[in-house]
């Protein structure tokens, strides 16, 4: 479509205000009404897909439904030679991508600002319908720049509507939850992820996830949660911090249970901050099949390994070595005493004699006892028997000392 060309007969298409991926919105004015209108029209290239035509259409019935001061209005949808356009009402075309360019912004305007986005959403879950795109580029900013609309429902999903593919994940990944990079179904607990992700990065002026590749960009959002904004930067009053670290919060569980919930928190309700686990999601439509990974994926703190089954032999190792060493140096204990030591054997009653050669002692004493025998895993052998003491004179000539008859 070219500049100065009339849709259905009233709207008249005038310069280029932005292009996405699937369509383009150009500036307009309504002939009837005579108004400035904006008028998004999908790019020819997908007029001749139906699925893309059909959430095209999805998104002019959802967003018309809303009335919202923070919600941008629909007013018309139609076709022009193929081509589905819808009409919405004409802002200044500035986004909250293009005022956090700018740098890190204050507290108290990321407040007013999720304040403004959570109002809008709010309205869309009441009706039915879930955004699963929020990002800053989809956050205008009104006439009067003193507000904050959300636009963009182009892949929103209403209760009972299927119209993502079985597995498919579409929306901005750096502003989705970790359960929705994994595949599970839309909720109202990943929009209001997205929106607390949103104040994290308007209030340090960068990405909360800085990864350029998918893949990398995915394990961080699932494994590794940004640090927490009083690390990084301290003058952000605390309940602004702790509403902002729940709604990013990795358990959908832990995230706030609604709009309304994360707004009254924001103002300051303890009652809200503290409240109660997300409901079960909107979503009505068809679940995505279950996928059986290659791999599962690594653990986390929100999912965190279950516990391994050690096996009894290998419990206490350490108590089994020491033991096997215990056992071989007794061993070897043993081999050492049984070749080394004469008294291991039961001795033969002659041996334990004294020699003729050594002078005989003054008095007759009976021949000393052998020495014990080292210990060894066997029983010692039995001492010899000592033979009883003569009746010696005091001059050594009696039968037991050394010189007197050995006993057979």
């Amino acid at each position: 479509m070219t500049g100065g060309e009339l849709l259905a007969g009233r709207y008249e298409m005038r310069g280029l205000l932005g292009r996405g991926g699937m369509a383009e919105v150009r500036d307009g004015w309504d002939t009837r009404l005579c108004r400035p209108v904006a008028i998004k029209v999908l790019h020819p290239a997908f007029n001749s897909d139906p699925d893309l035509r059909r959430r095209f259409e999805v998104e002019a019935r959802a967003a018309a439904a809303l009335q919202h001061p923070n919600v941008v209005a629909v007013h018309d949808f139609g076709e022009h030679e193929g081509s589905p356009f819808i009409v919405m009402e004409r802002l200044p075309g500035r986004t909250l991508h293009d005022v956090m360019g700018t740098g890190p912004m204050t507290p108290h305007q990321v407040r007013s600002i999720l304040d403004d986005v959570l109002a809008g959403l709010g309205a869309a879950h009441a009706a039915g319908v879930l955004h699963r795109d929020i990002k800053p580029g989809n956050i205008l900013l009104s006439a009067s720049g003193d507000r904050m609309k959300v636009a963009d429902f182009g892949i929103a999903k209403t209760g009972g509507a299927a119209e993502t593919k079985t597995g498919q994940i579409i929306g901005t990944m750096c502003y989705m939850s970790p359960e929705r990079v994994m595949g599970a179904p839309a909720s109202v607990a990943d929009d209001l992820y997205a929106v607390a992700v949103i104040g994290y990065e308007a209030l340090l002026g960068h990405r909360a996830f800085p990864h350029d590749h998918p893949v990398a960009l995915a394990r961080a959002i699932i494994d590794t949660p940004p640090p927490p904004l009083s690390a990084v930067r301290a003058d952000v009053d605390p309940v602004l911090a702790a509403v902002i670290e729940r709604g990013m919060a990795r358990d959908p569980a832990q995230r706030f249970a609604s709009c309304d919930q994360m707004r009254a928190a924001l103002a300051g309700d303890p009652a809200a901050l503290r409240g109660g686990a997300a409901p079960a999601p909107v979503i009505t439509g068809p679940r995505p099949a279950t996928r059986v990974m290659a791999a599962p994926l690594p653990p986390t703190a929100g999912y965190p390994p279950p516990p391994q089954l050690r096996s009894p032999r290998r419990r206490h190792p350490r108590r089994y070595l020491l033991a096997a060493a215990a056992i071989l140096a007794a061993f070897v204990v043993s081999a050492l005493a049984l070749a080394l030591d004469p008294f291991a054997s039961s001795p033969s009653p002659a041996s334990v004699s004294t020699s003729t050669s050594v002078p005989p002692p003054s008095t007759s004493v009976a021949p000393p006892p052998p020495p014990a025998p080292v210990p060894v895993v066997q029983e010692p052998a039995p001492a010899p028997p000592q033979p009883a003491p003569g009746p010696g004179n005091g001059h050594g000539n009696g039968k037991g000392n050394g010189g007197g008859k050995k006993k057979d």
